[in-house]
């Protein structure tokens, strides 16, 4: 059965929902045809996830462009929302095609902010943007451009049930 519109965030829930959420899930297709399901840090920026991988997910990425996102929050039921992207993903293969896209300047210093101090220390007073880069053969940005999105607030549930 499908999700009810009703309780579809509204633009500012996922606005603020994906600029304020630590962790998404990206699904791709690993080796074979196991679906590789992995929790990373990410960006918002331009109607696009960005993310920074290494090894395995960006082999994933390369081959088979296909993959889903999620990013919720809340694990209680009556309390959960979430972001369900399906779409492509592409990998910047070098420095010039990270300076190529229009968006991830800002979203290098979206998780700047997000991220400063790390893993909930203490943010410093002034956040440094994410300036990883392309090196190696498997660290990579990887840009997910979604072709399909399902949100939900089950907040709202009580709200559908009176109606």
């Amino acid at each position: 059965m499908p999700i009810s519109k009703k309780l579809a965030l509204s633009a500012e829930q996922l606005e603020e929902i994906m600029t304020s959420t630590w962790n998404m899930r990206i699904a791709t297709i690993g080796p074979g045809t196991r679906i590789n399901l992995t929790p990373m840090w990410f960006g918002w920026g331009g109607g696009k996830v960005f993310t920074f991988g290494r090894g395995q997910k960006v082999i994933n990425v390369r081959r088979t462009p296909a993959c889903s996102v999620i990013v919720d929050r809340n694990e209680k039921f009556p309390e959960l929302q979430a972001a369900m992207f399906q779409g492509h993903a592409h990998v910047l293969e070098s420095a010039d095609a990270e300076q190529a896209d229009p968006d991830l300047e800002a979203v290098r210093l979206q998780m700047g902010i997000k991220y400063a101090g790390g893993h909930g220390g203490p943010a410093p007073d002034t956040p440094e943007p994410n300036r990883a880069t392309a090196r190696g053969k498997h660290n990579r940005w990887i840009v997910f451009t979604p072709d399909k999105l399902i949100t939900w607030d089950n907040f709202k549930l009580n709200t559908l049930r009176k109606s």
